[in-house]
């Protein structure tokens, strides 16, 4: 996995993800609140291992991971723990970016995550042997697409395509995000933002978070069976929407 976005609209902040895994992995399960010591989560769950690729904490923190640092890389299975339970771990904490920082990570694939935290934008990377942060600005967009599954040359594609889709939507709803996460391309399937590789590897969800000052709201689509979920989430109350 997979390809990530991040995109402001005034005060409103979207963090949308496509997720493309292997048929073989199990569905992953809808979004729900977990409890932590530090407060709750809300994600996705990933059936297999337990972990996630996105969530949302109830003080309005989010994290989206993608598989890979800088580039393709050797797998070097099996590994000590799952990225996506690397994830919550981070999130979970009272500070994710410096809990990044001082996680234990040897024996974790490589991967990306990134952290919106306190309203900063965070991108923050381990390649196996050394630890990466990056701080963004939160008034520019971003795309991110998996080292693991996209060359240097279809990344470059990929934010041309982003970056003409922002100039036809200057102040694009969670809906136009979507409709970029699931049509945009130019009909190359292997590449697409909503991909398909001979139905071995494809998109099976896309996952929409949104952050104002106030709420955050997380909307779950699962492409295979076409389910969708949205939930509501406010600093020490949570409600379904």
């Amino acid at each position: 996995m997979c390809t990530v976005t991040f995109i402001r609209v005034n005060d409103s902040f979207f963090l949308t993800s496509n997720r493309d895994e292997k048929v073989q992995r199990k569905q992953a399960l809808p979004p729900k609140i977990y409890q932590q010591e530090e407060g709750a989560l809300l994600y996705p769950k990933d059936a297999d291992a337990g972990g996630t690729w996105i969530a949302l904490k109830d003080n309005l923190d989010a994290a989206v991971l993608l598989n890979g640092a800088f580039v393709n890389h050797a797998s070097q299975a099996p590994y000590q723990r799952s990225r996506g339970l690397i994830l919550i771990d981070i999130l979970a904490a009272p500070s994710p970016a410096d809990r990044f920082l001082q996680i234990r990570l040897w024996g974790v694939e490589p991967f990306t995550l990134i952290l919106f935290e306190n309203f900063e934008l965070h991108e923050c990377r381990w390649d196996g042997a050394k630890k990466y942060t990056l701080p963004l600005g939160i008034d520019q967009n971003y795309i991110w697409s998996s080292a693991t599954l996209y060359d240097p040359s279809t990344q470059i594609k990929r934010a041309d395509w982003f970056e003409k889709w922002q100039c036809k939507h200057t102040q694009p709803l969670q809906a136009d995000i979507f409709r970029f996460h699931q049509f945009a391309g130019d009909g190359d399937e292997r590449n697409d933002i909503r991909m398909n590789r001979e139905g071995e590897l494809f998109t099976v969800s896309i996952t929409g978070i949104q952050i104002t000052k106030h709420t955050g709201m997380m909307n779950y689509h699962d492409l295979k069976d076409g389910a969708t979920y949205v939930q509501k989430i406010i600093p020490s109350k949570i409600d379904a929407a």
